[in-house]
């Protein structure tokens, strides 16, 4: 069973920052890529950023110059540093990886709340 931990959501005013955390098992995380997505209330699931197991990044449009990916491969943990955060930021954010199955795998959800 392949588990994706995520932590490190919560409540913040706009303007502010936040860390999520994901650790996946040491077999996928070394081979393959990891990404965050979120969801809003009565929205459709959306890529926010991915890194490949080679460290190439992408980042959606929205969150461009707020936003850094990062993984440490000796922690077998993925990042999202979310700065300059603002109220639209506010989803659950699921961490993914496709782990060599055509589903992938997915984090439970960890909620982010951005306050006006």
């Amino acid at each position: 069973q392949v588990q994706l931990v995520e932590s490190g959501g919560g409540l913040v005013q706009a303007g502010g920052s936040l860390r999520l955390s994901c650790v996946a098992p040491g077999s996928i995380f070394s081979l393959y890529a990891m990404g965050w997505y979120r969801q809003a209330p009565g929205k459709q699931r959306e890529l926010v950023a991915r890194i490949s197991s080679g460290g190439s990044i992408n980042y959606a449009d929205f969150v461009k110059g707020r936003f850094t990916i990062s993984r440490d491969n000796a922690k077998n943990t993925v990042y999202l540093q979310m700065n300059n955060l603002k109220s639209e930021d506010t989803a659950v954010y699921y961490c993914y990886t496709p782990g060599g199955r055509p589903l992938g795998y997915w984090g439970q959800g960890i909620q982010v709340t951005v306050s006006s």
